[in-house]
């Protein structure tokens, strides 16, 4: 048994790694705990190599991001799968992250994942010019600071760009 501390900022809190662990581990139903979702999620990356870039299918702001990775994709470096559908909540397990958690892109590639701010810089540096420079200054940025202000867009994404009632994508 560990006890948590929160590190708090002013009227800011941050969960610690232990937190988020601890509450992903509690919605998990005890089938999942036991299956390894790295194994069971392999055959996505074994005759593809490429990165799979999941993210909430029926958000506007979302699907907007997609169109635009995939306009500055040339190479076409990365896959898309929505959160909602089998394939993303079997990626979002290999994460760590719970099926239904929609709260945040996620980037697998075959030996992590990324979340949040550190999903999108990874993605800019998939993309083509100028974003991987872009992405470069930005790494510099305190990971909570850029955490942050990606939780704040994160958490009003429908009030403000809506959502639509099936993915676009």
């Amino acid at each position: 048994m560990a006890i948590l501390v929160p590190v708090s900022f002013g009227p800011l809190t941050v969960p610690s790694r232990a937190q988020v662990r601890l509450r992903v581990s509690a919605s998990a139903n005890p089938r999942t705990l036991r299956v390894d979702w790295v194994k069971e999620t392999s055959s996505f990356f074994e005759q593809d190599k490429r990165p799979i870039m999941l993210f909430d299918g029926v958000c506007n702001l979302c699907n907007g991001g997609v169109k635009f990775v995939r306009d500055h994709d040339h190479n076409r470096s990365i896959r898309f799968e929505a959160l909602q559908s089998e394939a993303g909540k079997k990626l979002l397990m290999r994460s760590g992250r719970a099926p239904d958690d929609i709260s945040s892109v996620v980037l697998v590639e075959k030996d992590r994942s990324y979340t949040k701010s550190e999903a999108v810089l990874k993605i800019m540096k998939y993309i083509d010019l100028p974003f991987p420079q872009l992405a470069f200054f930005l790494q510099f940025a305190p990971l909570f600071v850029r955490d942050f202000l990606y939780e704040n867009v994160a958490n009003n994404r429908y009030a403000i760009f809506g959502r639509s009632d099936s993915c676009e994508i």
